[in-house]
């Protein structure tokens, strides 16, 4: 039989090692109401991706009023990316420090405060500023937003995760569809990129309803262990390398998809809805991958999703111009879909709440700071090539990446009960193995 690994010593600080990070939820908390979970959720998701996904749409105004290259123009996407990989080891440490929906609504203060500051920066230092602003905020929150769906109703937690992706998805579509024609409207692109602190706003009043709900008095009692971060787990660092590639492919179209079309003779409105179509597919796949995804074994969906993002990103690759709104759409499903089922993986793989913090920590950590790199590398290559077509073959790679990952992604329970058979093997009789 397998033993079970022995349970980690509270003793040991968080600080002392930096594989460790701490379960942010403490027990003991009232439950809320599903109906209200899932209005707090929404209203919190909606404002979550607005401050990232509405730069595409004026960035060639960003880019002509600073005077910016490419390579640095993509910095207004790769920082607040790499923030959310790199928050994500310190957000837990927060949590338990002051508290996950106090974190939670500071993030938000922080993140609606920049987005509207950006609209007013008067220099490059003030955009960037601002922009990391957005980025902080927007990686604390969407850290601890699932530890918080986990921690009140565990049973429902895929049904959630896919109202909370469904809602980023739909703050991501209403940014990219209307911020373009809101600048051509008033003339500048600084009202729009301001406009987006409202929904913010909006997710703050709902998560103080959340904290007013949920508040406890946290006892020693209550004091969580602290789990590993699986470093060493090899299903951990595969889902990290699927969500990753998933994120590099997601972060450089939303950053370049409307320069790309406006390069190819589009109009600035028009490549805003290409965007817009790009981001309305992303969010279709994944309510939908969440329903068809019923099974713990999910390699079906996943190479689903990883083959529909392939064949439109090679799609796009091959005739950019011919039929974009098509194009644009099968990557974007393909890659809503694997997003929606890989931000479940780490919650498949894992064994308990502390144990998923840890898991969802690190593929967090991985995947965020690869695919900040994808619009920085984007950038680069359009700099030195001249054009978006070697770029767009950098992201081939990537989906194709992504597809060759899938089959080994089998779940927590199918690798456990593989074990304990080859574990009941070793210990059966060398007469009855006969």
């Amino acid at each position: 039989m397998l033993k079970a690994s022995a349970p980690e010593k509270p003793s040991t600080p968080p600080g002392d090692n930096a594989e460790r990070i701490l379960e942010t939820t403490p027990t003991g908390r009232p439950q809320i109401p599903l109906g209200i979970v899932i209005v707090c959720l929404v209203l919190v998701a909606l404002g979550l991706r607005p401050g990232i996904v509405s730069i595409g749409p004026i960035l060639p105004g960003i880019i002509g009023d600073f005077a910016l290259s490419y390579t640095q123009a993509s910095l207004m996407t790769a920082i607040p990316t790499l923030l959310m990989g790199l928050l994500a080891l310190v957000t837990p440490w927060l949590a338990t420090r002051f508290g996950r929906d106090r974190v939670i609504i500071a993030a938000l203060l922080v993140l609606a405060l920049s987005t509207a500051g950006r609209a007013f920066s008067g220099s490059t230092a003030a955009l960037f500023a601002t922009t990391t602003g957005v980025g902080a905020g927007i990686a604390i929150a969407g850290a601890l937003v699932p530890g918080f769906v986990k921690a009140s109703l565990p049973n429902r937690v895929a049904m959630l995760m896919g109202v909370y992706a469904t809602a980023l998805s739909v703050g991501s579509t209403f940014a990219a569809g209307t911020t373009s024609a809101l600048a051509q409207l008033f003339g500048t692109w600084r009202f729009p990129a301001g406009l987006w602190a409202i929904p913010v706003f909006v997710g703050i009043m709902a998560w103080l309803y959340v904290e007013k709900r949920g508040r406890v008095i946290t006892s020693p009692a209550h004091a969580t262990l602290p789990h590993r971060l699986p470093v060493r787990n090899v299903t951990a660092w595969l889902i990290a390398a699927f969500f990753a590639f998933n994120n590099l492919l997601f972060y450089s179209l939303v950053s370049w998809i409307a320069p790309l079309y406006v390069e190819l003779g589009y109009s600035s409105t028009s490549a805003g809805l290409i965007l817009s179509c790009f981001t309305f597919a992303f969010m279709a796949a994944n309510p939908l991958f969440g329903i068809i995804s019923r099974n713990e074994d999910r390699r079906l969906c996943l190479a689903l999703g990883a083959g529909i993002s392939f064949i439109g990103v090679v799609w796009m690759a091959i005739a950019p111009a011919f039929l974009p709104f098509a194009a644009v759409s099968l990557v974007a499903f393909g890659a809503g879909g694997a997003f929606t089922l890989a931000m479940t993986l780490p919650l498949d793989n894992a064994r308990s709440d502390g144990e998923a913090t840890a898991w969802n920590a690190f593929v967090l950590l991985v995947s965020y700071l690869v695919g900040a790199a994808g619009p920085v590398l984007v950038g680069f290559l359009r700099d030195t090539s001249g054009s978006f077509q070697v770029p767009l073959w950098l992201l081939v790679a990537a989906s194709a990446a992504m597809l060759a990952i899938t089959p080994l992604l089998q779940p927590h329970h199918h690798r456990l009960a593989a074990a304990q058979r080859r574990a009941n093997r070793s210990h059966t009789p060398e007469g009855e193995s006969r």
